[in-house]
């Protein structure tokens, strides 16, 4: 580059010297200049190609290392890939032989195993059919005896631990109430001023009589009973309907068939009112509130119904206090024990209008006028006809059978007491392995004496349990009945 500017310079003086004027120097000048710029411009030129000969050099070093750089990695990939593989194929190989030997050790362990048994077989008399029978009765006459001795022994000491609680609380119960009880009648007697009354109740050619029992549904029978008649009917409100009304008629005097419907209507009214009010009372007095007025009136009816001699209304209030002092000694809601076992009993009063069991009826009214679920379950389960939900209801039980079973809460005829015990003895008698039964204490308890050498004591206490069961579904009874088995043992010899 500086070659040329020297020559440039050269040439500018020799045109200045040759030509003798500035115009030919300016002109030398301007020549040399640009001869100058051209060579700077193929300076540049050559300078560039050089510099892209030079990068391109560069790249192709770079792709070639790049190359020879993926090579080695794939070899050494190839190489890994490789040892891996021979690995592998090692270790599957002695997995082969580890499963043939596995495979081998299980065929000689099945032979052996075949051969002990058939050994065993040989040696006991029993096929493995047999054998395992066997052993699975022995297992569970075992497991029987267990469980039952394991369940006697939880009764005894749940007993030992609940009965003290539970004698305070039931005594307690008891010593604050002492309701009187009632006998069941399905007559009432009718006082009259004499026995001329006789022949007005009768009427002229019986008309009066016939009025009468047709306007009220009871019988008037009149016999030689002195200034007495006697009203008779199974329904009580009616026959407190019929009462009343010739109780009204003979005050009066006036006896002929209108006269005996317009006082028939006026007793039917006052019974009724008389029955609201029962109602009320009963309600009061247990101090249950907010029951709807429907289940009052039914309560109130419960007042001219009873079942074994017990006026079910006097019954009911019973158990409504002893349910409400159990459940305040043991934290629960009093409120709900008391409902409950008031109305545990009230589908008896619908028995005669409906069809179904006094449980069944009582638990439909009671849902249907919107009473507590607890309250509904206590009617359910009083019988254990379904299972208890609730300790409350499980209260309500035991007040009604302390309420029932209590000395002289309860009348039933002679007839039907000598049918219940021989019921109870052949429902006992029916078991295998029973040698006696006998029915004490009025039916509350019946004694099963067994056979000990068909009976032992694990059996026992399953075989009380049976029975109490199979009373409990095809017997009906007041209260409840205690099942006790005996099981003897006597060894005898003589000394001659």
């Amino acid at each position: 580059m500086l070659e040329i500017e020297r020559m440039a310079d050269w040439l500018a003086i020799v045109a200045s010297l040759l030509g003798g004027g500035a115009a030919a120097g300016a002109a030398f000048y301007i020549v040399g200049r640009r001869v100058q710029r051209g060579a700077a411009e193929a300076a540049a030129r050559a300078a560039a190609g050089e510099s892209a000969r030079l990068l391109e050099e560069a790249r192709q070093r770079m792709v070639l290392a790049a190359k020879e750089e993926l090579l080695r990695a794939r070899e050494a990939w190839d190489e890994d890939v490789a040892r891996r593989r021979r690995e592998i194929d090692r270790r599957e190989q002695g997995l082969e032989e580890r499963v043939a030997a596995l495979e081998e050790r299980e065929r000689a362990l099945a032979a052996t195993e075949l051969e002990a048994r058939a050994r065993l077989e040989r040696i006991a008399g029993l096929t493995a059919q047999e054998a395992k029978q066997e052993l699975l009765r022995r297992l569970e006459d075992e497991a029987r005896g267990e469980a039952a001795a394991l369940a006697r022994d939880l009764k005894e000491q749940a007993k030992r631990n609940a009965d003290k609680e539970a004698q305070k609380i039931l005594a307690l119960a008891i010593q604050r109430l002492a309701a009187e009880h009632t006998a069941e009648s399905t007559v009432s007697a009718v006082a009259l001023p004499s026995d001329e009354m006789k022949g007005r109740i009768i009427g002229r050619e019986g008309r009066n009589i016939r009025a009468f029992e047709a306007a009220t549904g009871v019988d008037v029978i009149i016999d030689d009973t002195p200034d007495t008649v006697v009203v008779s009917c199974f329904d009580p409100v009616r026959r407190e309907v019929g009462r009343l009304a010739l109780e009204r008629l003979i005050t009066d005097g006036r006896i002929h068939p209108g006269r005996i419907e317009e006082v028939v209507d006026k007793a039917r009214g006052e019974v009724d009112a008389s029955i609201v009010e029962a109602g009320e009372q009963a309600i009061y007095e247990t101090g249950i509130k907010g029951m709807h007025p429907e289940l009052v009136k039914l309560v109130g009816r419960m007042k001219y119904r009873t079942s074994y001699g017990q006026n079910i209304l006097d019954h009911s209030k019973e158990v409504a206090w002893l349910a409400g002092i159990m459940a305040a000694e043991l934290k629960l809601d009093a409120q709900l024990a008391k409902r409950g076992a008031l109305l545990h009993d009230i589908g008896k009063v619908l028995t005669h209008e409906h069809d179904g069991t006094h449980v069944q009826l009582g638990v439909e009214v009671a849902t249907k006028y919107g009473e507590h679920p607890v309250v509904v379950n206590c009617i359910a389960a009083h019988h254990d006809d379904v299972a208890h939900e609730s300790p409350v209801s499980v209260i309500v039980q035991a007040a009604d059978a302390v309420s029932g079973s209590r000395p002289g809460a309860r009348r039933e005829a002679f007839e039907t007491y000598v049918k219940r015990l021989t019921q109870l003895e052949q429902l006992a008698g029916g078991f295998p392995g029973v040698e006696k039964v006998f029915a004490i204490q009025a039916g509350r308890e019946v004694r099963v004496v067994v056979t000990p050498t068909a009976i032992d004591d694990g059996k026992a206490g399953e075989l009380s349990e049976q029975i109490a069961r199979k009373i409990e579904r095809e017997l009906q009874y007041p209260g409840q009945i205690k099942v006790v088995v005996i099981r003897e043992t006597r060894a005898v010899d003589f000394a001659r």
